[in-house]
């Protein structure tokens, strides 16, 4: 389960993406995570995934 606070969120899915995933849509498939709902929390805070780096920026 990923963490709900905003800033520990975006931490943890960019070392996921880092470490472990080579996009964002391999990462919500496999941890099971609605990939909207993931933009959208993330770009409440000002966050958007970049695609060329593979993280959210």
């Amino acid at each position: 389960m990923l963490p709900k606070d905003p800033m520990i969120l975006l931490s943890v899915v960019n070392t996921k993406l880092r470490d472990e995933y080579d996009s964002l849509e391999a990462l919500c498939e496999d941890l099971n995570v609605d990939r909207t709902e993931l933009e959208q929390k993330l770009e409440a805070v000002g966050f958007r995934y970049d695609a060329a780096r593979n993280r959210f920026a």
